[in-house]
């Protein structure tokens, strides 16, 4: 068998090969076909492919075309996991915006720096509250006490957003299954908890459920298992809570962000370190016989090289959820993620498995 990268090499070339095909034959044939079915005279090669060219241009470079702005004024809107990273920046964000923001922090009673510091722009529009999603008892708390603060509780609450979240890695024999619960109990059922408490304000209020996914919610990555499914979970769940909310005139999206890592410090060295440490602490003996010492430290030395990686704002991402609430026409998905990574999940979301695990894997 060939070497792995050679295999790489060699389809992407077939590919572009193939791509290149495609583009300068059948597609200027197929641009004549539809000009040809609306009347239009044939056109040369030439211009059809200066028409598909603008066209992808135009789709890549042109700002977002507005659908409509609700008003801001009277419109309350519930954040989870505040204390740091997107939820953070998102509560002052919508603030600035108008909105009465309801910051869920995980660690108010704790006098956590990010609750203090929303609490302290002393704001009658910034309210923060405890809760930890992982808590039937806290979010009913937080039901009733959004309830009793919204400007009229008969209007309902116009969003909720799912952003509280807890990543960690590592291979599948490595991990534990309270891992595996722990990460899912926060960015899955803790996701469904608040919705589903929240959702008759949400209803009343014909609002916006906005949950925050990832890109690892759409495809799989190596030593990632535990946050891939607690991720694919949450897309899945968007997906159905949407089917029964169109009903009630509720927009519901998803949001999955690219590598942020930088932006958000969500991974960092020391994080790295220690993780490793419990992970091999805590595996089998035999698994750490298998699979030998040096191969687990070059997975660790993968995971630290991803440190430093990745988008360093965060506006990206708080654009794509602004406009999930405050568009008139919110769309159904948003991809804030560099380019890398979105031709990526479009290679493995739409090519058969048996091309994009040869590509990346």
């Amino acid at each position: 068998m060939a070497p792995l990268p050679l295999v790489r090499v060699s389809l992407l070339v077939a590919f572009s090969v193939f791509l290149t095909l495609v583009l300068g034959f059948g597609l200027p044939a197929a641009l004549n076909f539809v000009a040809g079915c609306f009347g239009f005279p044939g056109s040369s090669v030439t211009e059809c492919v200066v028409v598909a060219y603008l066209l992808f241009v135009l789709y890549v470079a042109m700002p977002r075309l507005p659908r409509g702005t609700v008003k801001s004024e009277g419109k309350g809107v519930l954040i989870t996991g505040c204390d740091s990273g997107f939820g953070h920046a998102l509560a002052k964000h919508l603030h600035k915006m108008g909105f009465t923001v309801f910051a869920g922090c995980l660690l108010k009673e704790k006098g956590g720096d990010g609750a203090v510091d929303l609490a302290q722009m002393h704001s009658e529009r910034m309210k923060v509250l405890q809760l930890d999603v992982c808590s039937g008892e806290q979010v009913e708390k937080a039901v009733e006490f959004v309830r009793a603060n919204l400007e009229n509780p008969e209007n309902g609450l116009w969003a909720i957003v799912n952003n509280a979240g807890l990543s960690t890695f590592g291979e599948v024999e490595f991990t534990t299954m309270d891992t595996y619960k722990q990460v899912s109990e926060v960015n899955l059922w803790g996701t469904i908890r608040v919705t589903k408490a929240f959702l008759p304000l949400v209803r009343r209020a014909r609002g916006r459920v906005v949950n925050l996914a990832s890109m690892y919610g759409r495809m799989g990555n190596a030593l990632r298992s535990p946050y891939c499914v607690s991720k694919y979970g949450v897309e899945a769940f968007s997906d159905c809570l949407r089917y029964e909310m169109k009903a009630w005139g509720v927009k519901v999206s998803v949001v999955e962000p690219g590598n942020f890592i930088v932006a958000t410090g969500i991974l960092t060295r020391d994080i790295v370190a220690s993780t490793a440490d419990k992970l091999w602490q805590e595996a089998a003996p035999g698994v750490q016989q298998d699979y030998g010492r040096t191969h687990f430290d070059n997975d660790m030395a993968l995971m630290r090289s991803y440190c430093g990686s990745g988008q360093k704002d965060v506006a990206p991402v708080l654009e794509d959820i602004t406009d999930a609430i405050a568009s008139r026409r919110p769309f159904t998905r948003y991809n804030p993620m560099e380019p890398y990574w979105w031709i990526r999940m479009q290679v493995m979301t739409h090519l058969p498995a048996a091309i994009s695990d040869r590509l990346y894997f």
